[in-house]
């Protein structure tokens, strides 16, 4: 860019360099002779314009020009490019190299003029990317900083989780013993028939409430299965409308008075599961739905197959609802229902959630239809087809050779 810039102004100074001497010629040929040759000196004046503005090539046009004129014009014999007298050729000689001399200073000092500007644009822009690389250095800087900072603190998070975890894992192991000798005798006391009716009743209530913490202690600890990724699976091609049928039957033993209607997709629903845990899913969410649901309201459970390749069940309970201010955590450690009054520890969904996603499922809070209550939907891994037609479903463990 800047070569062609100084191309089109060299040319353009060449074009003056034509044009300005005649014009000037014409001007001074209106004087009387002796004193146009006194103004000769103008000729000089657009040299060192040219040579300043324009550079040396224009200078030195303007000079051959002004020389050629000023003979033709002002030196006798007029109107002839011949020389009469001798000191009149020095006088052309000297003023040529005179005009020569001054359009190279001109242009000299033009040159110097364009390398100093470049030079100070060169300074300017080194001077901006130095400050840039200062700021980027100092960003950098803070960037690393920060960094280390949090990398500090997510090390200790996971120190603390993992100390946390440990500990929920030892505590839970430890209590196992001790809870299952109390559960134990306190049955076999149950059993006697010596035992009066006060005592009984203290021992039913033994009986009861370790069998709560029973169960605490054993969600506990698949929580910490859960969240340390030690949760062992044994994924086969479950029938996932059998598996259904089976917890629906374990309810009944607990709450035979209950409604519970199931919908499954015609074709097998067959999912890559666990049968263990799922029926664990199954148990819990189907427990979660009779404590919240009116006894006289069904338990809904629909089986479908889901897009790309899914398996959708979705359990109804026609209850209350789960509270707007607990749908975004209802699947945390710990998060319950208040105001409801159901008993629960808050780790039934937590621990489904977990196992969902063990087996690359996904569960969420579905938005329920006429009757209000919550739905609780999930999805499996279908059983590709070309599976399917080699393997039958395995449901039941006890079929497994």
């Amino acid at each position: 860019m800047t070569r062609v810039r100084t191309d089109r102004v060299t040319v353009i100074g060449i074009v003056i360099a034509v044009v300005s001497p005649p014009v000037l010629t014409l001007i001074l040929a209106q004087l009387p002779t002796s004193e146009a040759r006194a103004y000769v000196f103008l000729y000089l004046g657009i040299v060192a314009s040219l040579g300043l503005l324009t550079g040396l090539v224009p200078a030195l046009v303007a000079a051959a020009m002004s020389s050629v004129l000023g003979d033709y014009f002002f030196l006798p014999p007029v109107d002839s490019l011949s020389l009469a007298n001798p000191s009149d050729v020095l006088y052309l000689v000297i003023f040529f190299a005179t005009a020569s001399a001054v359009g190279t200073v001109a242009a000299l000092r033009r040159r110097a003029i364009i390398e100093a500007r470049h030079l100070t644009r060169t300074l300017e822009d080194t001077n901006a990317e130095l400050e840039r690389l200062y700021q980027e250095q100092a960003a950098s800087a803070r960037t690393a900083v920060r960094l280390a900072q949090t990398q500090q603190q997510i090390s200790a998070l996971r120190e603390a989780d993992r100390v946390r975890r440990e500990l929920l894992q030892n505590v839970s192991h430890e209590l196992r013993t001790p809870l299952a000798s109390i559960l134990t005798g306190a049955t076999v006391l149950l059993g006697r028939s010596d035992v009066s009716v006060a005592v009984r009743d203290g021992l039913s209530g033994i009986v009861t409430q370790s069998r709560r913490l029973d169960r605490l202690v054993g969600d506990m600890l698949d929580l910490a299965r859960i969240e340390g990724h030690a949760l062992e699976l044994r994924l086969e091609p479950t029938d996932v409308g059998d598996a259904v049928e089976a917890a629906v039957g374990r309810l009944k033993q607990i709450r035979p008075t209950r409604d519970v209607r199931v919908t499954t997709e015609p074709g097998p629903p067959e999912a890559v599961a666990d049968w263990d845990r799922l029926g664990q899913v199954l148990d819990n969410l189907l427990v979660n739905a009779d404590r919240y649901a009116p006894p006289t309201t069904p338990i809904e459970i629909e089986v479908a197959h889901g897009a790309r390749g899914t398996i959708v069940t979705r359990v109804i309970d026609h209850g209350a609802g789960v509270d707007p201010a607990l749908r975004d955590r209802i699947f945390e450690r710990f998060v319950r229902d208040e105001e409801s009054g159901a008993e629960g520890t808050g780790l039934g969904l937590a621990i489904v959630r977990g196992i969902i996603e063990a087996h690359a499922g996904r569960i969420w809070l579905d938005d329920p239809d006429e009757g209000g209550g919550a739905v609780f939907a999930f999805t499996l891994p279908a059983v590709p087809a070309e599976a399917a037609a080699l393997e039958p479903a395995v449901t039941d463990p006890a079929k497994v050779p």
